[in-house]
């Protein structure tokens, strides 16, 4: 299919943008907004007066809109209202949580957009439960998956990041971090920061910390120390993606980092009170530690007792084709 992509660049630096374009072999986005950040209402706008211009100039039939950042509601915002059918992919995805940005965008995407493509009939549930027409709702399977078993093959062939950084499979925690309520906040990062503390000294494993850069302003800022913990410049995706697969355990705020790690077959401890990924709880792939301490430590100590081999709930790779062929 004839198609462009249009890149706002919400996330603009270097290590959490470009590099993904490189490294996964895709085509340059055609078009690039380079928004940078702001406040939410500051940076959306941006997003949304630069992506109407766009879609003024190139009037495409469809407009796709994946997950629940800024960028997916100022997408849907200016589609619509330009009378271009959008599709959100991973519709349906609730954390029952308004506190939380992506809660906001992900329910505003999915209430004005004309296909919802929901990854798993828990999201679609979500969504018929919400008044959303069922005739607009196509079960896909989450494109996450497709991207982890194509880029899998690509980091084989590309990256060696356990030699890099010196680790041995399954002999090593990884630590992801980077949601507003939980790093903008002094008491929950000390609090996540002391769970990390415990489980390394409990285990005797290295805690490996790829920082992302609004994580690592806010340790500083806060006067934090990160006492055995190994904090590491952000990873590339197809590095990222081999020290997920050979962790032993992941620790996590991201949504995707809960996909991927159930994906993969390695258990997940989620630093959150609540998850819009239920699957994975379901599935016991993932358990919720929230920012403290002793859950963190208790969750760890819980997920590496039980068996993996659980079923992938998330589909069989085929997400992307499905939703083409909706289309």
């Amino acid at each position: 299919m004839d198609h462009f992509v249009l890149h706002t660049g919400q996330h603009y630096s270097y290590e959490m943008d470009r590099v993904f374009f490189e490294q996964l072999e895709l085509p340059a986005a055609e078009y690039n907004l380079d928004a940078g950040s702001g406040t939410h209402a500051d940076q959306t706008g941006r997003i949304m007066t630069g992506i109407e211009k766009v879609l003024m100039k190139a009037e495409p039939d469809v407009v796709l809109v994946q997950g629940d950042t800024n960028t997916v509601l100022a997408g849907t915002l200016a589609a619509s209202k330009l009378h271009i059918k959008v599709g959100h992919v991973e519709a349906g995805l609730r954390s029952y949580d308004r506190s939380m940005p992506e809660e906001i965008n992900r329910v505003v995407a999915d209430h004005i957009s004309d296909y919802l493509f929901a990854p798993t009939e828990n999201s679609k549930a979500n969504l018929i439960k919400e008044g959303i027409p069922e005739e607009k709702i196509f079960v896909t399977g989450n494109t996450i998956v497709d991207s982890v078993y194509q880029n899998r093959e690509i980091a084989d062939r590309k990256v060696n990041a356990l030699k890099d950084l010196g680790l041995k499979s399954r002999e090593y925690f990884l630590v992801t971090a980077h949601r507003a309520e939980n790093v903008d906040n002094r008491a929950r990062l000390k609090e996540i920061l002391k769970g990390l503390e415990m489980i390394r000294s409990e285990f005797d494993l290295p805690v490996i910390f790829p920082m992302h850069p609004r994580t690592r302003k806010m340790v500083n800022e806060f006067g934090l120390e990160l006492d055995g913990i190994r904090a590491i410049e952000p990873v590339g995706f197809l590095e990222f993606l081999q020290l997920e697969a050979n962790a032993r355990l992941v620790l996590t705020d991201s949504g995707g980092v809960q996909e991927e790690t159930c994906i993969l077959g390695v258990p997940c401890v989620t630093l959150r009170e609540n998850t819009e990924r239920p699957e994975t709880l379901d599935v016991k792939s993932n358990i919720l530690s929230g920012a403290n301490a002793e859950k963190m430590l208790k969750g760890a100590k819980q997920m590496l007792k039980q068996a993996v081999g659980w079923k992938n709930p998330f589909g069989d790779g085929q997400a992307s084709k499905l939703i083409v062929e909706s289309i």
